[in-house]
């Protein structure tokens, strides 16, 4: 769907997305914590603002802590220090898309690998 120029000159390229089913619930929740990097939310908060399922929520901040992108203290969760929402995001499209498009891949299919095979490289 298009989007107006207006849009497309002053949006954060974080929220640039042109998948049709619109963003993931973990592009959701890492897009609202990103935006308010000063501030920590429950996962209840985090369920209202971003309107992911209640039963995902806690899947999702767990997933994206496992990946180094949010942090949690008590109740609270917040993006990571370090986090580069805009590469998560773009990363995180590129693969959704990727695999869209070719399938998802099969490690089990790549075969198996030696040292050699990495040397002339």
């Amino acid at each position: 769907m298009p989007i107006d120029v207006e849009e497309f000159e002053t949006a954060r390229e974080a929220e640039l997305t042109a998948t049709g089913d619109g963003p993931t619930n973990a592009e959701r929740v890492l897009a609202f914590l990103g935006a308010n990097d000063d501030q920590a939310f429950t996962p209840k908060e985090i369920r209202v603002e971003t309107e992911v399922p209640r039963g995902s929520v806690g899947v999702v901040l767990s997933r994206l802590e496992d990946r180094g992108l949010v942090r949690h203290r008590g109740e609270y969760w917040a993006i990571a220090e370090d986090a580069d929402v805009d590469v998560a995001l773009t990363t995180a499209r590129t693969a959704q898309a990727a695999a869209e498009r070719l399938g998802n891949e099969d490690p089990e299919e790549w075969g198996p690998g030696t040292e050699d095979d990495l040397e002339g490289q």
